[in-house]
Formats: structure tokens, sequence, C-alpha cells
């Protein structure tokens, strides 16, 4: 059992890096290709934030483990609005730009009852793994298109999305690239076999792994960065960015795995773990509404309705 913990951390730890690798080398390349850095840090960087999640997705639904597949994405998802939010709003309160109630939340929202809808038929098909990925096609060009109507600056983008400038190699890029792809491939492998190890020891379901360790360790990148904006007093676009990252995880990794493969539905992350998740998107509405800020004792509530889930989902 130690030896499977071990394998996997590093898996987890390969994951992380490989991602920051990919996000490194395919943005530094298409700046070459003089994308704009926009358009760059709208698509290339959050698709390469989301690579981890995806990769442990895909390599779940193929190897027949579907429990991890979509607890890993219901999982982060809760655990991205209720651990990562509610420990940054501790630390320090949270200003909620307008167009987080106006337009993040509610696609937010939708997303989340779209994919409830779609699950009732106890799996994700290939033809509904393709309308998320339209979707997601669709979100990202509104976000360019309304991002260039605004005439985002280069500074404001970097607030949402670390851009890097491009190396003085086109070598280093290609290197960083293909160690990217390359980690993310064996730290999925050794991430989601041990986690399918770990549950058969502790006499667990994968469900519950999926739910705990694989869909927090997942969202530790985005916790860590948002601990680190909060001690720096740049928490302000921390809302926004979990739920575009709660959007993303629903149209692209559900949305990709399940055109490689479908992905059949577990009846408990339907009936329960799906239900704590809007629940914890909806509790997160009058909060963001009420004064436009998002108040310690608010985080507070929101780091207990985490506790108590994950109380719930061991126990």
């Amino acid at each position: 059992m130690i030896f499977t913990t071990l394998v996997l951390l590093a898996g987890l730890t390969l994951l992380i890096i490989s991602g920051d690798f990919l996000v490194r080398g395919a943005s530094s390349l298409a700046l070459r290709m003089h994308i704009s850095t926009l358009v760059v840090g709208l698509t290339v960087v959050a698709f390469g934030t989301s690579a981890p999640e995806l990769f442990v997705s895909i390599r779940a639904a193929l190897e027949g483990t579907p429990d991890i597949a979509t607890g890993n994405v219901v999982g982060s998802n809760i655990c991205n609005l209720a651990l990562v939010l509610g420990v940054t709003s501790l630390i320090r309160p949270i200003q909620v730009h307008r167009d987080s109630v106006k337009i993040d939340w509610p696609v937010t929202m939708g997303a989340s009852l779209l994919l409830f809808g779609i699950m009732q038929g106890g799996e994700i098909s290939f033809w509904e793994g393709a309308l998320f990925v339209v979707l997601l096609i669709l979100y990202v060009v509104f976000l360019i298109r309304k991002s260039r109507k605004e005439h985002i600056s280069r500074q404001a983008l970097q607030d949402v999305v670390e851009v890097a400038l491009p190396s003085n190699a086109i070598w280093k890029d290609v290197l960083f690239l293909a160690l990217g792809v390359a980690g993310l491939y064996f730290g999925s492998e050794w991430f989601v076999g041990s986690a399918r190890e770990l549950a058969g020891y502790l006499g667990v379901t994968e469900r519950v792994i999926s739910i705990t360790v694989v869909a927090v360790g997942t969202s530790l990148p985005e916790l860590v960065t948002s601990v680190i904006a909060s001690f720096k007093r740049e928490s302000d676009l921390a809302i926004g960015n979990l739920l575009g990252s709660n959007i993303f995880n629903i149209f692209s990794i559900l949305g990709f795995t399940s055109l490689i493969k479908e992905v059949a539905v577990n009846d408990t992350i339907l009936g329960v773990d799906m239900l704590w998740m809007l629940s914890i998107t909806l509790l997160v509405l009058p909060m963001m509404i009420s004064k436009r800020v998002i108040t310690r004792l608010e985080g507070g509530v929101l780091l207990s309705t985490y506790i108590v889930y994950t109380y719930f989902v061991i126990s």
C-alpha cells in the first residue's frame, strides 16, 4: 500500500509538472506563429491547464474505470467551488466581478444541468460528447470576441492566465511540448492505476477514490494558484477563473473523453454527487450577489460544506 501511495503521488507530481511544460511549449509555439496573446491565453493555456484532468479521465475510460472518469470531473467541480473558493476567501474576502454573476455563473449552472440531464441516460455517448465539444468551441469563441470588444490589455490578460513569452530557441518549445505530452501520458497511467489499486486496498469503491483523492489531486494547481493570489491581494478574479474551470471540466474533459470512448454513469454519482455539485453551485450565487463580495464567513460555510460532503462520501 505504501508503494501504491508513492506511485500515486509520483503520478500526480508528473501530471502537474507535465501540464506546465505543455502550456509553456504550446503557448510559446503559438506566439511564434503570430497568434495573439489573447487567443493563446483563452485557448492554448486554458486547454493546457485542464490537460492533467483530461488525460486522467481518458485513461480511466480506456481502462474500464468510468467512475474515475466522471468522478474526477464532478469531484473537481465540487472541490473548486467548496474547497478552493472556501479556503481562498477565508484568507481574504473576494471581490466578485459583474461578469462572473452575469456570464460565468449562468454558463456554469447551465453546463452542470445539461450534464445532469445527459447522465440520466446512463452514459455519455459519442454524440453527447460531440455536443459538449461544440458548446466548448462556442464558449471559447464568445470569450475571445467579448475580450476583443472590451479591448483587453496584455496586463489584464496576464491577470487571468499567465502567458509565457516565446523562448529564444524553437527547439526548447518543441522539447517542452514533447516532455509535457509524454509526462501526461505516463503520469495519468501511474495515477489512475495506483488510484484503482488504492481503492482495492482500502476496500472502498472507485467512486470514493475518484471523488476525494483524484479530484483533490487534479485540483491542487487551482488551489495553490488561488491561495498565492489571495496572499498577494490579487484574488479578485478567482471566482471567475474557478467557474471557468468548471465549464472546461464538463465540456472539454467529458466531451473529449466520450468522443474516444462512451462513458458509463454510476447511479450513485448521478443521484448523490451530481446533486451536491448542483447544490454547491447554487449556494455560491447568493454569496456572489450579496454586496459582490464573498466574505470570510461565507468562505467558512463553503469549506464546512466540503468537509461535510467528504465525510458523507467516505462514511
